[in-house]
C-alpha cells in the first residue's frame, strides 16, 4: 500500500490540486480558477479582469514561487514513500509519515496566507470600493463574495494527496496497534483488531465526508432564502443543503418549492431536510409525512407541515382536518 501511494502521488504533479469555483447572475455558467503544482489554470483572465474593478492583484503564476518549489516538493515526497516502502522499516516508515503530514498542513498554511493577501491588499484607488470589505476565499468550503459565491474544494490531485495521507496514516496506526498486541492475549487481540479496523473506517470517513450536512435553522435571526423574510415559526422550516455543502433555509415548505422552481441554483444532488411540526427538529424530507390543510396556518401560506412520527401525523390530521401528502406531491403542490 505504501509503493501504491508513492507512485498515485507522482500523478499530482500533472493533476489540478485544488479549484476555486465563483458562481453569479451574470456568469450563470460559472468561472473556475485551477491550481495546479506548478501553474495556474482556468478562467484566469475573466477572472483577472473581475479582481481589476474591486483592487485585487491580478494572479500570474511567475509571480508565485510556490510554482516553482511544490513540483519539487511532491517529487522528493513520493520518491521517499517508494524507498520507505522497499526499505520496509517501521521507523523510517513513521518519520515519512510525519514529514508528509507536516508537509501537507504547511502547505495548506502557505495557501491560506496567499488567499489572506489577495482578499485584504487592495488597491485603493479600485473602482469598486467597500468600506471594510474583504475578498478573501474561503479556505476549503463556501464563502459568499458581494454577489459571488465562491466554493473552494480539493480537485483531482488534492484527492489523491488526501488519499495517500489517510492510507499512510492509517497504515500508522495499523502498525502501531498491531506491535502492542503481540503481548496480548488472543482474545484481547482479536478485540483490539476491531477496534483498529473500526478506527480507520471512522478516520477515513470524516476525512472524505463531504460537507451534505444540515445547518441548524436560527429561528428570529436567519432569513428564508426564497422571501427573504426572518424566519420565525419553530413548526415551519425546510433546508436544502447542496453537494458542495452551501445550506439554503426557508421558512415554509411553499418558499422551497418556489425556490427549486425558481432554478437560480443547481440543487442536483442536493439534501432536503424539512423540520419536524412536533419536535421542531430537522429531519431528511424522503423519510418523512407530510399535510396539508388551511388551519395549518404556515408563514407563507404554504400550509403544509411535516411530521416524522406516524402517532403525531394522526394526532394533527384529525385537529387540522388535513390531507397526506408525499414528498412528491409537497414538490408539485404549487
Amino acid at each position: 500500500m505504501v509503493i501504491i501511494c508513492g507512485l498515485a502521488l507522482f500523478g499530482v504533479l500533472f493533476l489540478p490540486v485544488w479549484r476555486i469555483e465563483l458562481a453569479a447572475p451574470q456568469y450563470p455558467e460559472g468561472l473556475m480558477l485551477l491550481i495546479y503544482a506548478h501553474k495556474l489554470g482556468g478562467n484566469v483572465d475573466i477572472i483577472n479582469g473581475l479582481n481589476h474593478y474591486i483592487g485585487m492583484k491580478t494572479l500570474h503564476t511567475e509571480d508565485f514561487i510556490e510554482f516553482k518549489v511544490l513540483p519539487y516538493i511532491i517529487g522528493v515526497l513520493a520518491a521517499l514513500i517508494l524507498i520507505t516502502g522497499f526499505i520496509n522499516r517501521k521507523k523510517i516508515f513513521y518519520a515519512m509519515v510525519v514529514l508528509f503530514i507536516a508537509s501537507a498542513v504547511l502547505t495548506m498554511a502557505d495557501f491560506w496566507k496567499w488567499e489572506y493577501n489577495y482578499g485584504h491588499d487592495l488597491n485603493p484607488d479600485a473602482a469598486i470600493k467597500v468600506p471594510g470589505m474583504a475578498y478573501q476565499p474561503p479556505l476549503i468550503g463556501y464563502k459568499q463574495l458581494l454577489n459571488f459565491s465562491a466554493y473552494s474544494i480539493p480537485a483531482s490531485g488534492g484527492w489523491i494527496f488526501i488519499s495517500v495521507g489517510v492510507i499512510l496514516t492509517a497504515c500508522a496506526i495499523y502498525e502501531i496497534t498491531r506491535s502492542k498486541q503481540k503481548n496480548m492475549s488472543a482474545k484481547k487481540y482479536k478485540l483490539n483488531n476491531i477496534h483498529t479496523a473500526w478506527f480507520i473506517v471512522i478516520f477515513s470517513g470524516i476525512l472524505f465526508s463531504c460537507n451534505s450536512q444540515t445547518q441548524p435553522i436560527q429561528f428570529g435571526k436567519d432569513n428564508c432564502d426564497f422571501c427573504r423574510m426572518t424566519i420565525s415559526d419553530e413548526r415551519f422550516g425546510a433546508e436544502i443543503v447542496t453537494s458542495k455543502g452551501k445550506a439554503y433555509k426557508f421558512d415554509d415548505l411553499y418558499c422551497l418549492v418556489g425556490f427549486l422552481k425558481d432554478g437560480k441554483v443547481d440543487t442536483t444532488k442536493s439534501s432536503y431536510y424539512l423540520v419536524d411540526f412536533t419536535s421542531h427538529q430537522l429531519q431528511p424530507a424522503a423519510g418523512m409525512f407530510i399535510l396539508k390543510s388551511d388551519a395549518l396556518r404556515s408563514p407563507m401560506h404554504g400550509n403544509m407541515a411535516a411530521f416524522t412520527s406516524k402517532e403525531n401525523l394522526t394526532n394533527a390530521q384529525k385537529q387540522f382536518n388535513a390531507d397526506i401528502l408525499t414528498w412528491n406531491d409537497a414538490l408539485h403542490s404549487q
